[in-house]
């Protein structure tokens, strides 16, 4: 879901993926744990999004892909530093 900049509380265990058009995009903490081996493409699409999220009115909706990471690329990410966590 998509929310204005301070309108949505994160948790101390939040992983921050990274950003999309300068917004930050966070993951939960388990969730992350069972996601981290996998490369998450996000797009926005035509379509409904969901109706407490700041897309929906737009006529967008977001849509996630996946793929699991390569032997290689995971060696890559388990030797580079964890993800960053909830900014506070």
């Amino acid at each position: 879901m998509c929310y204005l900049k301070g309108e949505f509380r994160l948790g101390e265990r939040d992983v921050l993926l990274g950003e999309i058009e300068g917004a930050s995009l966070y993951i939960g903490g388990a969730q992350f744990e069972l996601w981290k081996h996998t490369q998450l493409v996000i797009d926005a699409v035509p379509g409904r999004g969901a109706g407490f999220s700041l897309e929906s009115p737009e006529g967008m909706r977001f849509l996630t892909r996946s793929r699991v990471f390569t032997d290689e690329e995971q060696a890559a990410l388990d030797a580079a530093p964890p993800p960053a966590r909830t900014a506070t």
